[in-house]
Order: C-alpha cells, then structure tokens, then sequence
C-alpha cells in the first residue's frame, strides 16, 4: 500500500502541470485581460473631456510597459516557467485588481469557507448516513415516499437557486435571517454570546444551500448500497442463525454500505476550502468562492491563477484521501 500511494502523490505533479499550463494558456489568450482593463478605466476616467485621442488615452509606450510588467510580452512558455517558478517559492503574484499579495488575499477568505466547508460536511455526513438508513429499512413506506420526493426537489434545484428563494422568503419577505454576509454591521460592538449568535443568524441559509446539492445523492446512494447488502446471502444467513435484523444491519450490512461514501468523502476537501462560487456571491460572503467569481469577471488573472492552484492540489490530494478511505473502509482493498 505504501509504494501505491507513493506512485499516486508523484502523479500528483504532472496532473497539475497540466491543469495549469491548460488555465494559464487560456487566461493568455482571452481577451480583456489588466492592460484593456486599465485602458477601458482610463477612457471612462476622459469621458467628457475634449482629447485629440479619445479612442486610445495610453501610448504605446505605457502600453509596452504593462506588458513588460505583467509578462505579457514575454512567450507562453517562458512565462508560465516563470510563473511556476515563483509558485514553488510559494509566491502567487499580485493582484492586478486591488495590488495585494494574492497569497494573502486567499488566506485571508480561507478560514471563511472551511467555516462553511466543515458544517456543511458534518451534516451532511451526520444527516445522510442514518436518512438512507432509515429509507432503506422503511423502503416503500409513507416515510420513504414523503423523504424521497423531499430530497429529490431539493436535488432538482441548484442550490444557488435554493438560495435566493430562501433570501426572498426568510430574509426579504419574512425578515427572520439578515440579507447576507457572515457577521452584521453591529458584531464588533456585541459580547461573546452576541457574537455567536450573530454568526449563527448569518450561517443558516448558506449552509441549507451548500446541502442541496450533495444531500439527495449521499441519502440515496446510503440507501441504495444498504438495499443492495439487505439483500445479500450473508445478511439473509445471519438473521437464519438467530442474529437480530437490527444488529445484522449496523454490525454487518451498514460498514460494507459506506464504501461508495468513502470514495466520496477524499473529494469534497476542495468544495471544503474552496467553497462555492454563486453561493458566495448569492449570500455575499467574504469567501474564496466569492474572491474566484470576483477574479473571474474582472479578469485578474494572478488571483484566478492562484485559486486554481490550491483548489486543483486539493482535488489531486483529495482522491488520494478518498483511496485511503476507502482502504480503511474495505478489508478486502489491498493496494498491491
């Protein structure tokens, strides 16, 4: 098991040299990148005023210079070895939009998403796991019917989608949660338990949307896999010598059902850390998502760069974690 996990961290660098050289290739080729930007803010900033070259306020000097500045006029690969030069020094460049250190601005949103990251794994794990338990012991009941059709709208809705809806109902209509954000205006003048609450008041509706989308496929693939063993000849030889059905069910049938969970479980590190995209930008929270979709719309390619990195090492790391679980989960995995 050793060697197979060593061979799977060395092939950990070429995927992520590929994924990088495939972003930074795309990030060099599509058009409005900081140059056309600053040029586009320069024009507006000359709006109204008479100027003999309205069309192009910078010269080609400036605009040589920016280039130069931001390796534009440099070739793709020599620049990207620059880039990943500076990378394995742990230096991901500035930011061209608001000219801070871009490894900061990612530590800084961190702690926000693992926040939301971890609540929202340990209920879903917590939730998931004894729902598809209960499902598949009561298959075809009223509770089973009701709990399917519950989970299966949730899981037809983005939860992006699920997201406004709960802002227009609770927050807008309803007034029960505040409009967004992680903490209110207020929170620096509360105490301890006014800050706990205040956080909390903030945290519901964005967890509720983060579990959307994965609550319907952990449940039902729970009860899936725990049909499948029910039905299995060691299950039925067991309850045949006497065993209880309960017992048979959490000491036999219930480990062997949480295997497809376990490859699951490696992958969700990066939706973890690097939280998720719309919801962020939905709820307005300070997170890596919403610093990606920032960085995204306004073209700031060092940070989009850097969110690439840490997330794509994290989904590398994390299928390595989901074998490891998997391991551990299953007697009969070897790895050899």
């Amino acid at each position: 098991m050793k060697a197979y996990f060593i061979r799977r961290l060395l092939l950990v660098i070429p995927t992520f040299l590929g994924i990088t050289v495939m972003v930074f290739a795309v990030t060099r080729f599509v058009p409005g990148g900081p140059v056309e930007r600053m040029i586009a803010e320069a024009r507006s900033q000359q709006a109204g005023m008479a100027s003999a070259d309205q069309d192009q306020p910078l010269s080609q000097g400036q605009i040589d210079a920016l280039n130069a500045y931001y390796g534009f006029d440099k070739p793709i690969l020599q620049s990207y070895g620059l880039w990943l030069g500076k990378v394995m020094r742990g230096d991901l460049g500035t930011s061209t939009r608001y000219y801070d250190p871009v490894i900061d601005m990612i530590f800084d949103r961190l702690p926000i998403s693992l926040y939301f990251g971890l609540i929202s794994l340990v209920l879903v794990y917590g939730v998931c796991i004894p729902l598809g338990v209960a499902k598949a012991v009561r298959h075809n009941s009223r509770f089973d019917n009701v709990s399917s059709f519950l989970v299966f709208t949730g899981y037809a809705i983005p939860g992006w989608v699920i997201g406004v809806l709960l802002l227009l109902l609770f927050a807008a209509r309803w007034e029960f949660f505040p409009l967004g954000g992680f903490v209110g205006d207020f929170y620096e003048e509360l105490d301890t338990w006014g800050r706990v609450k205040d956080v909390v008041w903030h945290t519901v509706l964005p967890v509720i949307s983060y579990m959307a989308g994965s609550f319907a496929v952990m449940t039902m693939l729970m009860k899936n896999t725990l049909m499948d063993n029910l039905a299995a000849d060691y299950m039925r030889t067991a309850v045949a010598k006497g065993l209880p059905f309960r017992r048979a069910v959490f000491h036999h049938a219930l480990r062997n059902s949480l295997i497809p969970l376990a490859t699951s479980f490696g992958n969700n590190l990066s939706l973890i850390l690097t939280g998720s995209f719309l919801i962020e930008k939905v709820f307005n929270i300070d997170g890596m998502g919403l610093l990606g979709y920032e960085s995204v719309v306004e073209r700031d390619y060092p940070v989009v760069l850097g969110v690439l990195v840490i997330s794509s090492l994290l989904f590398l790391i994390g299928n390595i974690v989901s074998d490891l679980c998997v391991a551990l989960t299953d007697p009969r995995v070897t790895f050899s």
